[in-house]
């Protein structure tokens, strides 16, 4: 359920009502997952953002050097954090299905609990900090990160997920999305 009462009048865009800027976004997903996703025909209404979220993560996906498991983990602390039902509706399900998560994480990440992986913990702990501070670690939090063996690196990686995550986090409040029913055994909250 959306947090703001604001509700934007744009309509989702389908591949019958997309213009030449528009439909070869959504035609990317359709051939991918054989559906086009709500958020997708949603963000669709900026070309640019799409095209600059579809980049992003892409490039976070294939090249971050975080395992699938760590992936899933930035991308649910950062949608709980931003309170994005969709978006971690959408990553528990891909936690599940995909990267293989194993359930305790999960659900620990959903319920926003102690993480008892000491790595994941730290992942996901920093993250949060990345998020809620803005962008402004202090020097603690970054040697806690590297301490659990993480890179220098793997900031600017997750500062491209907290830019990937919010364009589709913040364009989810607006549209108030809808979750696809592909994805709906990942429903958060539950």
């Amino acid at each position: 359920m959306s947090k703001t009462d604001f509700k934007t009048k744009l309509k989702a865009v389908s591949l019958e009502d997309a213009n030449e800027a528009q439909k070869p976004l959504l035609e990317k997903p359709m051939k991918q997952m054989g559906m086009v996703p709500n958020m997708y025909a949603n963000m669709v209404n900026s070309p640019g953002m799409m095209e600059t979220y579809a980049v992003g993560y892409d490039h976070f996906r294939k090249k971050s050097g975080f395992t699938p498991v760590e992936q899933e983990v930035v991308f649910l602390t950062i949608s709980i954090t931003n309170g994005c039902d969709y978006c971690a509706s959408v990553h528990s399900y891909i936690a599940a299905n995909m990267s293989k998560l194993p359930k305790e994480l999960t659900n620990s990440l959903r319920n926003q609990e102690k993480i008892k992986d000491p790595k994941m913990s730290a992942l996901s702990t920093f993250t949060k900090i990345m998020v809620d501070k803005r962008g402004y670690p202090t020097k603690a939090d970054v040697a806690d990160f590297t301490a659990a063996g993480y890179e220098e690196k793997h900031i600017l990686e997750i500062i491209l997920a907290l830019a990937v995550k919010t364009i589709s986090n913040y364009s989810n409040h607006i549209f108030h999305t809808e979750l696809d029913e592909a994805f709906a055994e990942g429903k958060w909250p539950d």
